[in-house]
């Protein structure tokens, strides 16, 4: 590895960089612009910077009227959100650089060597792969220790987590900085010790997720009763009182008694379900096509997504009270 790159403190970062402009590249541009950064919006055609600018309109519209943000302060925040179709352009005086492209092993790490050349050694590198390795990401780099994850979660304008993932040689100060960044921004930062796939969260989600499809597969209930059963029992409580709490608060003799006697009973395949490949071979992939362990018409498909949004705002508007 080579030498230590000069270190760079919180408050020296003040151009941010984002590679990418779909969902994510958007949303995390709109977040670090209205916490007052200079953003560089990177994508190649303009057709995806135009589209970005009008979500990030749209949301701060959205924000604003529901008492996060205000509506004469939005043609400001866009103000500080260039996009350009360079790359280099876009990253070589940045500070702090995002990539948020296609869960492509190879287009991340040939974007990260590319970056490594470009940016000066003090600017961090951080990826915002949802489960890819960082380490593996960073192995065609030179200076990797100023490389990591920052696993930003959907809607990134609302949802409060980051993962701070550090990959193998990932330098301490690059950590404390980025764990800094985001607490400044008003995220909710974690640092994940460990380089493992899927992080922190993504682990929490799928193991749930394991478990209700072996549900749904073994005929023990249909998905919309799993569903219901995990939002009005469990699912209620979590915001407040979360697992490792409940484990604590329960006593931790009446947990292992529980798990010696449930665990041999609980799914615990090393491959994707035989229900799930069955559903995505016959093209029921959920609201993509309408259908896939429920039918969704666009109406309903509509519906649950405004609710999560109206949802998240008031737990956000909860959090900013408090």
């Amino acid at each position: 590895m080579p030498n230590q790159t000069p270190q760079k403190s919180v408050n020296e970062i003040k151009k941010i960089a984002i590679i990418g402009g779909g969902n994510m590249g958007s949303g995390i541009a709109m977040v670090f612009a209205s916490a007052g950064y200079q953003v560089n919006l990177f994508s190649r055609t303009t057709e995806t910077l135009e589209k970005a600018i009008k979500t990030i309109r749209k949301d701060l519209i959205f924000l604003a009227e529901r008492g996060l943000g205000k509506l004469e302060e939005v043609e400001e925040t866009l103000t500080r959100v260039e996009c350009i179709q360079n790359m280099e352009k876009a990253a070589k005086n940045a500070d702090f650089v995002v990539e948020c492209v296609n869960e492509n092993m190879e287009l991340k790490q040939n974007i990260f060597k590319q970056l490594d050349e470009i940016c000066p050694t003090d600017t961090i590198l951080a990826t915002n792969a949802s489960v890819m390795s960082p380490t593996e990401i960073a192995s065609k780099s030179k200076y990797r220790e100023r490389i990591l994850a920052t696993h930003w979660w959907y809607p990134a304008f609302l949802i409060p987590l980051v993962e701070v993932v550090q990959a193998k040689e990932t330098a301490s100060w690059v950590i404390e900085t980025t764990m800094d960044l985001h607490r400044v921004i008003g995220k909710k930062p974690v640092h994940v010790k460990k380089d493992v796939p899927g992080f922190i969260a993504n682990r929490l989600q799928h193991a749930l997720r394991r478990e209700a499809i072996s549900i749904v597969e073994h005929g023990i209930a249909d998905a919309k009763t799993v569903d219901e059963s995990i939002k009005y029992s469990f699912g209620m409580r979590l915001p407040v009182l979360s697992v490792m709490e409940n484990s604590d608060m329960n006593g931790l003799d009446t947990i292992l008694a529980i798990h010696e006697y449930l665990f041999k009973y609980l799914e615990d395949s090393h491959q994707a379900s035989p229900l799930l490949k069955e559903k995505v071979e016959k093209g029921e992939l959920g609201f993509k096509t309408g259908v896939g362990f429920m039918k969704w018409t666009p109406k309903e498909q509509e519906a649950l997504r405004t609710e999560l949004l109206e949802d998240l705002v008031e737990r956000v508007l909860k959090i900013k009270k408090d």
